[in-house]
């Protein structure tokens, strides 16, 4: 091919190609595309975060706490204090702790967390129970309970502008604020002291109740004031509603029992073997086995003694066949000093050489330069061969 036919053909693929990338680019349309990344770590570890942020954006001083010791140092008087995480695992100390401070002048709210079992008499749910304040399934009220529901705010349906929602009512005012309480659920005052309350269509989902000085606020469910929903409806409104003219102290983690706790609840005798064999194995390690050493003495030691130390300390650690194979190695170093060649020499004719050398019978250099047997030699054996070697060594 000739230099002008390849440069045409190379300006046709150009061409070809500029008008492919011409024709793409004007097929492309330019879109804007939202990649999620979803919360970040302190909205995904703080599910109240936003209720926090209303707050203080309405002048309320809020905060955060993470156990019960909060009330060491929080005065009753001018406070809320939220119990807004799960309260399994609050012991009945821990609860008239809480009632005494809020007896003292202080605003607890809390969530109902257990459901009122007709044949125990009890809930479980410690403050419930002393509150005397009992959780239904709406689905087991009866139409006898259902329409004992206050109603002296109640419209017609038609009119309602969310039937399903709870209704609180205000003095004051002609509408409700209207809130998205899970209506599964109904609030029952057994001992009658609520003086508040608001109600869906048939079920109760919040109530007030006064306890010595201070006020108590019990709500259905919590999920109102959660991050994703605080701003529907009136959530947020019931929220300053409840706090205002007060500090809010938010306790997202109760008190729970530690492990030490459990174990004893649940586990005591356990606990008391286990307890019992620790003692036995601190006994066994420190009973004395054998009689008392005697001291040692602190006069000079004389030179057999460190002689005898260092050659039992080299007969632990390296055995009997290690200190006689040095032995031997040792008579072979020295036998080819005085006689050049020796190493080369079979073994039968070395041993002819060392007779030659030293002048000791060949019945005596055979039984020294002998290999070593495997097994471990008595010490009355092991003692003879070292003198063999020692004789050996000494005549050359």
């Amino acid at each position: 091919m000739s230099r002008r036919a390849g440069f045409t053909l190379a300006m046709a693929l150009l061409l070809a190609v500029g008008l492919i990338a011409s024709y793409v680019l004007g097929k492309l349309e330019p879109y804007e595309d939202v990649i999620e990344h979803g919360p970040a770590p302190e909205v995904a570890s703080s599910p109240y975060l936003a209720a926090e942020h209303f707050l203080r954006k309405q002048g309320i001083a809020a905060r955060r706490a993470e156990g019960l010791e909060v009330l060491d140092d929080l005065p009753s008087e001018g406070q809320t204090l939220m119990l807004l995480a799960d309260r399994g695992n609050m012991t009945p100390r821990q609860v008239e702790r809480v009632l005494q401070w809020t007896a003292n002048g202080g605003h607890l709210l809390f969530i109902a967390e257990r459901l009122w079992d007709e044949e125990e008499g009890k809930s479980g749910d410690l403050l419930l129970d002393l509150l005397g304040i009992q959780q239904y399934m709406s689905d087991e009220l009866d139409d006898e309970e259902a329409s004992e529901a206050p109603a002296e705010n109640e419209q017609d349906e038609e009119h309602e502008a969310y039937p399903q929602l709870t209704k609180l009512y205000l003095e004051n005012e002609q509408a409700p604020a209207y809130i998205a309480f899970d209506t599964d659920f109904h609030l029952y005052d057994a001992q009658n002291r609520a003086h508040a309350w608001a109600n869906s269509e048939a079920t109760t989902h919040l109530l007030q109740l006064y306890h010595g000085d201070g006020l108590i606020t019990v709500l259905s469910d919590p999920w109102i004031w959660q991050n994703r929903n605080i701003n529907e409806y009136d959530h947020a409104w019931l929220l300053w509603y409840l706090s205002q003219d007060s500090a809010v102290t938010l306790l997202y983690h109760a008190d729970s029992e530690g492990l030490a706790r459990l174990l004893l609840r649940h586990f005591p005798l356990a606990l008391l073997v286990l307890a019992l064999l620790i003692i036995a194995a601190l006994w066994h390690v420190g009973v004395r086995h054998g009689p008392l050493q005697a001291p040692a003495s602190r006069a000079r030691r004389q030179l057999e003694e460190h002689l005898r130390g260092s050659a039992d300390f080299l007969l632990r650690r390296s055995g009997q066949h290690s200190l006689l194979k040095g032995l031997q190695q040792d008579i072979n170093r020295r036998a080819r000093r005085r006689y050049p060649g020796f190493e080369k020499l079979a073994v039968a004719d070395q041993w002819q050489v060392l007779g030659r050398l030293t002048r000791l019978p060949a019945k005596d250099i055979s039984q020294a330069m002998r290999p070593l047997p495997p097994q471990r030699l008595s010490a009355s054996d092991f003692t003879r061969q070292v003198a063999h070697l020692q004789t050996l060594r000494n005549a050359l």
